[in-house]
């Protein structure tokens, strides 16, 4: 028991200043107890006194116990009082009741409704009224990513209110929304303080009635992701602790570090949340703006009303199997951002080329002074894939103008191949780590190099430096054959994406410029762009977020198509059949089906559907279309181009199988090479897939069995894909 320590008094003066200092009702309550002894004392006042009130309220035809009350209330009673000649006693009681009144009704009930009107707006400013009880979007935490967060819930919901709770000052966190915002949309938007791990703070802000949940936090806080994960888990012990059973139907998590966020791709960490019936979505902003760039390929800017600005391809208008180019990807720097955009090109960027040519692999480069340490720690993370793969390694720090690169075999395994120890290399994409400073000649003329190389490769630059000013000063000062053969150079800039596009725009606008040459003795002209021409931001934190609800349709269809399968005969539902099944009930029956799903299928799904995209533009090139043209994505894919489809799916799935962490089996775990064992015994061993990351469809494509007919069946039915799921491009 804690005892007060201070005197009577003290304690008394502690109690009345916080009532004084609590609520509107506390010192609304206050007031009427003060008012009630008021009228208590006038009462007794004139109960006492020697003048005969009842007679003089009789005589006036006033009401005995309304008459205190006149008194107290009304500023012209003691007036009255003494112009109709009452004797002294009666005008002194008079004048000492009058004189409380003018203290109480006066005096301090203006003061206390004066602060009580001070008060609330003190609160509001402080955040510390709650309004909203249904229906509301809350992002929880505050940094300067959240204005794309409310651009994001905006767009899809104009009339939305929206919830911010944060351990920031609500006055300034409005005053940096106003940098971005309207006050017409502000209005729409609720600040409230609180921290989004305290429980206490969740019945106040109604969650469990909210629509969805973002759990933001501040980018810049050192333990930011554990503080997220803490505030998932507070989320569900609050909503399973509730009798209700209304739920918010997503919450999205942000993750700043890539690795938090890889782990979540394949372990059920958060299975509670599916269990209360909630969507679970992990968010990270580098993962993000790589989806942004490789995939979507544009980014709104919704200062300008959501102006759209593209992006232009890394593999250009699309390759066929007979291109002979390769897709090259170079990144400038090993920061989280620029692993996050190497692990989703890996993911998405797989073409038909490699068929054929198997020496066409997606090249991924990495340039950095330290690149060494940087090397071992991706290796490491994705050590399966580099268990099959070789990578390119190339040191150009020495200063020697000539350098010979080594193709590094030293994690591969070769116990996957007894006996023939050069079956490994089937993947279609390969990493390069180059040692070297970006500035130093000799880094310089390799880019050059690959700028002029137009007839072997697709390349594109990613500068992914941490620091802005770097990443910026590296894109204007590119060799000449980067800016001559109009090679895509993405800067990385947090602030601001202005600068950089109103310096491409004003280049665009001069339009192509004949160069002339000499060929032949005669002079021949080429168009070329202007110099900054084809330089493109990205990784603005005001546009960091978007929440792609059309991929995660074309996810949740994926996932049923297989769900609903005929396992007997490895077909799909007939389309014709789906064509009698109401959307609804589709889409339902896949919403379904998707919960129970491991995290880690889910996440196969989702990358899939990325890499539709990709694979629509391999099929219009092949078809003789231009990128841009969406006119046969609905027609039915012939015989070889399905083949085509399933072939580079196969090569996908290998890649992100990898990625995620399982391995490709030894002979001893390989059901397929166990030729010599009964069904059942085969069976057991592919029981290895779900217990210990051990996939037997990890191998080339042309080493499959009857599974290849399955990857040519989904290649046909991603034109009822697009169909279920049309967007706004066309």
């Amino acid at each position: 028991m804690i005892v007060f320590m201070g005197t009577k008094k003290q304690y008394l003066k502690l109690r009345f200043d916080r009532i004084l200092s609590r609520g509107f009702w506390s010192q609304i309550g206050l007031l009427a107890s003060l008012m009630l002894l008021a009228f208590f004392l006038a009462n007794i006042i004139l109960l006492l006194s020697p003048t005969d009130w009842a007679r003089y309220c009789n005589d006036h035809r006033l009401n005995r116990w309304i008459a205190p009350l006149y008194l107290l209330i009304d500023g012209n009673a003691f007036t009255s009082v003494y112009e109709n000649h009452a004797n002294h006693w009666t005008i002194f009681l008079s004048c000492i009741i009058y004189v409380i009144g003018i203290f109480l009704f006066t005096g301090m009930m203006v003061s206390v409704m004066t602060n009580i009107i001070e008060r609330r707006v003190e609160k509001h400013r402080s955040g510390l009224v709650h309004y909203l009880e249904e229906g509301h979007y809350i992002i929880m935490g505050y940094d300067d990513t959240i204005p794309s967060f409310i651009n994001h819930i905006f767009h899809e919901a104009p009339d939305a209110y929206i919830l911010i709770l944060t351990a920031r000052s609500p006055e300034l966190v409005r005053e940096k929304l106003l940098n971005s915002f309207t006050e017409k949309q502000l209005d729409r938007v609720i600040i409230n303080y609180g921290h989004r791990t305290s429980t206490e703070e969740y019945s106040k802000i109604h969650l469990e009635s909210s629509k969805e949940v973002y759990i933001v936090g501040y980018m810049g806080q050192l333990a930011h992701d554990p503080i997220n994960v803490e505030c998932v888990d507070a989320i569900c012990n609050y909503l399973s602790k509730l009798s209700s059973p209304v739920r918010p139907q997503r919450i999205t998590c942000m993750f700043r570090d890539l690795d938090t966020y890889t782990a979540f791709q394949s372990t059920e960490i958060f299975s509670r949340v599916g269990e209360l019936g909630i969507e679970f979505i992990p968010y990270n902003y580098s993962a993000g703006w790589a989806r942004q760039v490789l995939s979507k390929r544009y980014y709104f800017d919704w200062k300008e009303e959501g102006v759209r600005y593209p992006y232009p391809s890394v593999f250009r208008d699309g390759i066929t199997p007979d291109d002979k180019h390769y897709v090259h990807l170079v990144f400038v720097g090993t920061t989280n951002v620029a692993v996050a955009f190497a692990s989703e090109a890996a993911q998405i960027l797989h073409f038909p080329n490699f068929i054929e040519n198997p020496g066409l692999k997606t090249r991924i480069t990495f340039i950095d002074i330290n690149v060494d340490k940087e090397k071992n720690e991706f290796i490491t993370r994705n050590r399966h894939f580099f268990e099959v793969q070789p990578y390119r390694y190339l040191d150009l720090s020495s200063g020697r103008t000539k350098v010979k690169e080594q193709i590094c075999k030293e994690y591969i395994r070769r116990e996957f191949w007894p006996g023939d120890g050069e079956s490994y290399n089937f993947l279609d994409i390969e990493f390069q780590f180059i040692k070297g400073d970006i500035f130093s000649r000799q880094v310089q003329e390799l880019l050059n190099e690959w700028a002029a190389d137009t007839e072997g490769q697709y390349l594109s630059v990613f500068l992914a430096l941490a620091d802005q000013r770097t990443n910026f000063v590296m894109a204007m000062n590119m060799p000449d054959n980067v800016y001559d053969n109009g090679i895509p150079v993405f800067i990385r800039q947090r602030r601001s994406d202005n600068f950089v596009t109103n310096l491409r725009e004003a280049d665009r606008a001069k339009g192509k410029k004949d160069y002339y040459k000499l060929v032949n003795g005669k002079v021949e002209p080429k168009a070329r762009e202007q110099r900054y021409a084809n330089i493109y931001p990205f990784g603005m934190d005001e546009t960091v977020f978007y929440s792609d609800e059309v991929v995660l349709k074309r996810a949740k269809l994926i996932n049923y198509l297989y769900g609903t399968m005929n396992f007997d005969t490895n077909k799909f539902t007939d389309i014709l059949v789906l064509d009698t099944i109401p959307d609804y009930d589709i889409f339902a029956k896949a919403d379904q089906l998707w919960h129970p799903l491991p995290v880690a299928i889910k996440w196969s799904n989702l990358y899939n559907a990325y890499s539709l995209e990709t694979k629509l533009a391999s099929l219009r090139a092949m078809r003789g279309l231009s990128p841009d043209d969406y006119s046969q994505d609905l027609r039915p894919l012939s015989q070889d181009e399905a083949d085509t489809l399933a072939s580079v799916e196969h090569n996908r799935w290998n890649v992100e199988k990898l990625l995620m962490g399982y391995r490709k089996p030894t002979p001893h775990e390989d059901a397929y090479s166990a030729t010599k064992v009964s069904d059942e015994d085969k069976n057991k061993l592919k029981k290895n897939k779900n217990n210990h990351w051990i996939h037997h469809d990890i191998r080339p494509f042309n080493q499959l069995s009857g599974i290849v007919e399955l990857d040519k069946e989904f290649s046909r039915y991603i034109p009822w894909i697009l169909r279920m799921t049309p967007t706004n491009n066309k």
